[in-house]
């Protein structure tokens, strides 16, 4: 190595120029050297002259020579990266090394860079020795003899050590000493990793900064941190993400003490800083067959001082549509975290709503109050009961009913985006049972919604998408069962290509009803391009039955069709055409569908 800057190694191979297009008055960088695909990608990532080069703006000579000295050690990061500890790094500006050129006089003019890479031979593990380590530590797989000695691989295998130790209450873990030895002879690298775990810890005092609103005691229920049990590095991220979850705070950082105290007791402070407690907000939308809806709420995020929610809504949609007549919403949520412990909180909810379909018409008022289980950030659990009255209209005339609600459901999303799922998969299940005051019969109503994901590819991704829908109405026959109970198919949630609640139960003269059991299965094939367009294809089947349980006996139609997506930051932009290709409607109509994120 010359000044610490250039560093000889082994002979080239072989060369590879890459000659980066810039405006006329802009730097020229060339770079060349014998590396893989993978290589010369970071090393142009990692270079400032090679980002200056693709920028339009320009820089001085002088900061052209800063920007290429800073490249040697920036270049030579990349390479022990990838395990090249004998490298050569030359950068020449029209000419002249940039090691040797005086910052502080240099050219008045620099036109062109040449950066020219020898790697050499990668060095290799002879040695590779980490100790003493926690039970189940889970090391990186390639620190082991004979495999490529990669820097990282040794940050990996340091951080693996430590947190192996603070899962086991070792909240302290370091690195205590390192030896590594390098042999150019026959390029290997010889490691030794001495671990000190420390004492094992227990929480200690949890204390709250930076709340203003929040009350300090509620911040402490909320997290739910378990103060004198064994150190947890998943109990302490546990606890800010509970306190993240009641959107009552912009940002939660779990601070833990330098020093633990002398009895063993590790302190922690919760920093916080707080949202805006209101907000508000509306939307508009129009769509040829749904019409024109407008909807605005109000949402106060710390309502009493902890943390409570209280949402304000109202939503009036199908004006000018085809979809029946006009709906609308208004309702109001409360919710209080933390209410039963620090994974239970408590709803109250009441709302107005009135829903004028093509089948039948309801006008219904609810109320009801229930609790939601956190399990994990995947995975709730709900129970509540409620009180309903309501006004319905179907094929079998006016019809006026209470019913005594105890809604459970249960939701499980590991998903890896709610927008655009590629891998994992969906499940929603509810049951209702329900007791009818006066106007109905008792019964039960179920709904299943069962969603997976599997993509396949790396450079041009392709996903298969299956989703699997199943509804239930137990106990009440049709011409007593409440109408919006009932199921319908057809419509861009069911099976797109059909209208909008287009399959129910034909009672003969024109008459439909919606049936007792419905089953809904959708696949699509999500094809995505090297950019932010992608082609969607898809097949979907709806069945509509009098019977409890789907058997067959029912009514099937099905639809297909094509789409595009395009990314955008806060999801896909979705363009769907459908067609029927069974049921009354097939050949008959094409529907169109736009909206955000995939159609599930």
């Amino acid at each position: 190595m010359s000044n610490g800057l250039l560093i000889r190694g082994g002979l080239v191979a072989a060369v590879l120029s890459v000659l980066y297009s810039t405006p006329s008055d802009a730097l020229d960088v060339t770079l060349q050297g014998a590396m893989s695909e993978d290589l010369q990608a970071d090393i142009e990532g990692g270079s400032l002259l090679i980002e200056q080069s693709r920028s339009e703006t320009e820089v001085s000579a002088q900061e052209t020579v800063a920007l290429a000295q800073a490249d040697y050690q920036r270049l030579l990061a990349v390479l022990y990266d990838y395990g090249f500890y004998g490298a050569v790094i030359r950068i020449s500006l029209d000419g002249r090394e940039a090691s040797a050129i005086n910052s502080v006089s240099p050219p008045t003019r620099v036109d062109q860079a040449r950066i020219t890479v020898e790697p050499g031979r990668p060095f290799r593990f002879d040695r590779a020795e980490v100790g003493p380590l926690a039970p189940n530590t889970d090391l990186p797989d390639g620190f082991r003899s004979g495999e490529p000695a990669r820097l990282s691989l040794l940050r990996d295998t340091v951080s693996a050590a430590t947190e192996g130790w603070r899962a086991e209450g070792h909240a302290k873990a370091r690195l205590q000493s390192q030896t590594v030895t390098a042999r150019h002879s026959d390029q290997t690298l010889n490691v030794g990793l001495r671990m000190d775990p420390g004492p094992r810890l227990r929480f200690g005092e949890l204390n709250v900064a930076g709340n203003e609103a929040v009350r300090a005691e509620r911040i402490l229920e909320i997290a739910g941190l378990p103060m004198g049990s064994v150190y947890s590095p998943e109990e302490l991220e546990r606890a800010a993400a509970r306190l993240r979850r009641t959107g009552a705070f912009r940002s939660v950082a779990m601070i833990e003490a330098d020093e633990p105290t002398a009895d063993g007791a590790l302190p922690i402070t919760a920093r916080v800083s707080e949202e805006r407690p209101r907000r508000f907000g509306f939307g508009a939308e129009v769509s040829t067959v749904e019409g024109l809806s407008f909807s605005a709420f109000w949402l106060h995020r710390n309502l009493f001082g902890g943390a409570e929610r209280l949402r304000l809504e109202a939503e009036i949609e199908g004006i000018g549509g085809e979809t029946g007549g006009t709906d609308f919403l208004v309702g109001a949520l409360y919710q209080r975290p933390a209410t039963f412990n620090e994974d239970t909180g408590l709803y109250i909810l009441g709302e107005i709503e009135q829903q004028d379909e093509v089948n039948f018409f309801s006008r219904q008022a609810t109320i009801g109050v229930g609790i939601e289980r956190i399990a994990s950030e995947e995975r709730s659990y709900r129970l509540g009961i409620g009180l309903r009255r309501a006004n319905t209209r179907d094929a079998f005339g006016d019809n006026n009913y209470t019913l005594f609600l105890v809604p459970l459901g249960a939701t499980f999303d590991y998903r890896d985006k709610t927008l655009d799922a590629r891998r994992g998969y969906f499940l929603d299940t509810e049951v209702q049972p329900f007791l009818a005051i006066d106007g109905a019969d008792h019964g039960v109503l179920t709904s299943v919604d069962l969603r997976t994901y599997r993509t396949f590819g790396d450079e041009r991704p392709t996903t298969i998408a299956l989703r699997g829908q199943l509804g239930s109405l137990i106990g009440p026959g049709l011409s007593v069962a409440p109408a919006d109970f009932l199921f319908y198919s057809g419509g861009s949630d069911t099976v797109r290509g059909h209208e909008y609640q287009s399959l129910g139960v034909d009672l003969g003269g024109g008459r439909i009803v919606g049936g007792r059991s419905f089953l809904g299965l959708s696949a699509e094939v999500r094809m995505r391009t090297t950019g932010n367009l992608g082609y969607v294809g898809f097949f979907d089947v709806g069945y509509i039955g009098e019977e409890v349980f789907p058997d067959g006996s029912g009514e099937w139609h099905s639809g297909a069709g094509v789409g595009l997506r395009y990314d955008t930051p806060i999801g896909p932009i979705r363009f769907d055409v459908g067609v029927p290709t069974s049921g009354d409607d097939e050949g008959s109509s094409v529907q169109v569908y736009i909206g955000i994120g995939q159609a599930f």
